[in-house]
């Protein structure tokens, strides 16, 4: 696998769904941490993630603690609107972690301090606009990534 996306409390089931197509189009594989803003078998994720869900390279963990204790020797980047750095700064590397936030919030106070050196963001030319979509932010990187690993 080029690349693993990580959502971290993912709450609306479109986005995910349509992350999960977006991943298995990538070939990248999707983590998926809990708690979530819905059920697992919604009509909505399903619909977005279409007959696409079943095949899909797919981890799915019951916290952000576990999430860490098992991928801690990995290498990641976070996105965030937070960040200094553009995503189009990223060291890509096949196996790389791509770390998004819950939509209402983002990523953790306490990741956004503890990972500064990794934190990046998607540049918005407009001050119209404080964030992207989820999905739109996840597909920007995850292409970016794979254009810089062809």
């Amino acid at each position: 696998m080029p690349l693993n996306i990580v959502l971290f409390e993912p709450e609306i089931p479109n986005n995910t769904g349509n992350i999960g197509r977006l991943s298995l189009a990538s070939g990248s594989h999707l983590h998926l941490v809990k708690p979530f803003g819905f059920e697992i078998d919604d009509k909505r994720l399903k619909r977005a993630g279409l007959d696409y869900w079943k095949h899909l390279n797919i981890t799915y963990y019951d916290s952000i603690a576990e999430f860490f204790s098992i991928n801690a020797d990995k290498k990641m980047a976070f996105l965030s609107s937070h960040g200094e750095k553009s995503h189009w700064d990223i060291d890509f590397e096949d196996d790389m972690f791509l770390i998004f936030g819950k939509e209402s919030v983002g990523l953790p106070k306490d990741l956004l301090e503890a990972h500064k050196n990794e934190l990046f963001k998607i540049p918005l030319f407009s001050e119209h606009i404080r964030s992207l979509n989820l999905a739109n932010a996840v597909s920007i990187v995850v292409y970016e990534g794979l254009k810089k690993l062809s």
